[in-house]
């Protein structure tokens, strides 16, 4: 009920901006027509669906895996901490681990609320690479993603829809719960995967990171994971990564493989 009234609220603030421009219809794929507290409202609606399905999403528990918990958000903290990271200071930021080996993947909804497959974890080498990959989903989040692609899948025709009484219950349980499932396009993964470097580029850690994890998935055969769905090819993101690196000039260089291999045995 909390994200119709606010997604009902905020279509009627929007009637009077119809009228604005009748081209603002063509453009709307490029703007975003949602406010920062309706990311933040989305997807605390969102977080709390994923953590009510556990048979789907296996949260692991806080008791009983304190270090790993306090590792993944020492990581998160350090990226935020960047003075990069759009919205740092308003968004939540809520990080939680998915208990799944079987999958490699990561995901942000609208407002900072990650999750993190203990399957990713175990895939991947060194601190660097995860870092790199959630940085990666940081920025999708940072830069709201999500919410862009909503403008550009709805229009303000949709919204216009909802504001006049005309609700869709399919629309509305979209937009409510859909926002986790959402492919973002080329042009934003590939934001994404500057934005990473941009992140990690003032700290100690290798800076293209994220590349590490392209170069696994490049010699693994089978599906790759959602995030790869849009822009399936390694090789052109790991080139793309470290030159961005190269071009900011980062100088960090660590692995802390170590230390994250430490982590590695403790989840298993």
């Amino acid at each position: 009920m909390l994200v119709k009234k606010i997604i009902f609220l905020f279509a009627i603030s929007l009637t009077t901006a119809i009228s604005w421009n009748c081209n603002l219809l063509k453009k709307v794929g490029d703007i975003n027509l949602f406010s920062i507290e309706d990311d933040k409202a989305l997807g605390l609606q969102v977080s709390k669906q994923i953590e009510s399905d556990p048979k789907q999403f296996p949260v692991l528990p806080e008791k009983g895996n304190e270090e790993a918990y306090k590792y993944i958000r020492g990581l998160t903290t350090q990226l935020l901490r960047s003075g990069k990271v759009a919205h740092a200071n308003e968004f939540d930021w809520k990080v939680n681990i998915i208990k799944d080996d079987k999958t490699l993947n990561a995901f942000a909804v609208p407002g900072g609320h990650l999750y993190v497959y203990t399957g990713l974890i175990q895939y991947l080498d060194s601190e660097d690479q995860l870092a790199g990959v959630m940085g990666h989903e940081i920025a999708h989040a940072a830069e709201r993603h999500s919410t862009q692609q909503m403008t550009k899948l709805y229009g303000l025709d949709a919204l216009r829809q909802i504001a006049t009484g005309n609700k869709d219950p399919g629309m509305l349980e979209q937009l409510a719960v859909g926002l986790a499932s959402l492919k973002f396009s080329r042009s934003h993964e590939a934001e994404a995967d500057e934005q990473s470097v941009i992140y990690l580029c003032s700290s100690s850690l290798n800076a293209a990171g994220a590349a590490g994890f392209f170069e696994k998935m490049k010699g693994k055969g089978g599906s790759p994971p959602e995030f790869l769905s849009t822009h399936p090819d390694p090789g052109n993101r790991i080139k793309d990564i470290r030159a961005k690196a190269k071009s900011l000039g980062c100088r960090g260089s660590k692995t802390n493989k170590t230390e994250y291999d430490k982590i590695k045995k403790l989840l298993k």
